[in-house]
């Protein structure tokens, strides 16, 4: 299978995931200013809405959406990085993957935006801080967003609230947060995923 990913974006996720798993898989790099591939390919061709992550099953199959991606993942070794589907807890799941999208993924949106107006940046930043003290109260008893191990939330939660560093959300009101996203980003799989991320950008470069 294909994953096409871009530096920086909320491919990381399914980038980890695959990691965690030891998964065949094949990175392909999308330049998000130009939609193009490496080899000039209109990255609109492989996902009309123009953004990633897309995976490429190996008969052609083409799934996008971060919490779609994650769970079809996790589905390859079943029990592994999410419950198995059909019990109350993989519904629980998919409503901590539900909250995490469309509260913080997108609640980070307008922020990516040089001309957002101050204003609306620090309204977004204050919205933001109410889902993260939601997310710090979780994470003051117990390790993970979701569960007592590592799941394909904990994932897709990493790769987005690392984005506070680069827009320049102050955390430090969120001291479990911060802890939190410090270990998970010492864990081998995000490393192997950054690795491979940044080492194909330096080679398009």
């Amino acid at each position: 299978m294909k994953l096409y990913y871009a530096p920086g974006a909320c491919s990381l996720a399914p980038h980890i995931v695959i990691q965690e798993l030891g998964l065949p898989y094949t990175p392909v790099k999308v330049d998000l200013r130009s939609h193009k591939l490496a080899d000039g390919t209109d990255f609109y061709s492989i996902n009309p809405h123009g953004y990633v992550p897309v995976l490429e099953l190996d008969d052609g199959t083409r799934l996008t959406e971060a919490q779609v991606l994650l769970q079809y993942l996790a589905d390859r070794k079943p029990g592994t990085l999410a419950p198995v589907f059909g019990g109350i807890e993989r519904y629980k799941l998919m409503e901590t993957l539900g909250f995490i999208a469309s509260e913080v993924h997108k609640g980070f949106g307008p922020l990516w935006h040089p001309e957002t107006p101050e204003a609306t940046r620090a309204g977004t930043i204050a919205k933001l801080g109410k889902r993260f003290d939601e997310i710090s109260r979780t994470l003051t008893q117990r390790e993970f967003i979701y569960g007592n191990s590592f799941s394909v939330a904990d994932a897709y939660l990493y790769t987005v609230g690392s984005w506070s560093g680069y827009l320049k959300v102050d955390m430090s009101k969120w001291p479990a947060v911060q802890q939190y996203l410090a270990r998970i980003g010492e864990r081998e799989s995000v490393r192997k995923a950054k690795s491979v991320e940044s080492t194909k950008a330096a080679a398009a470069a």
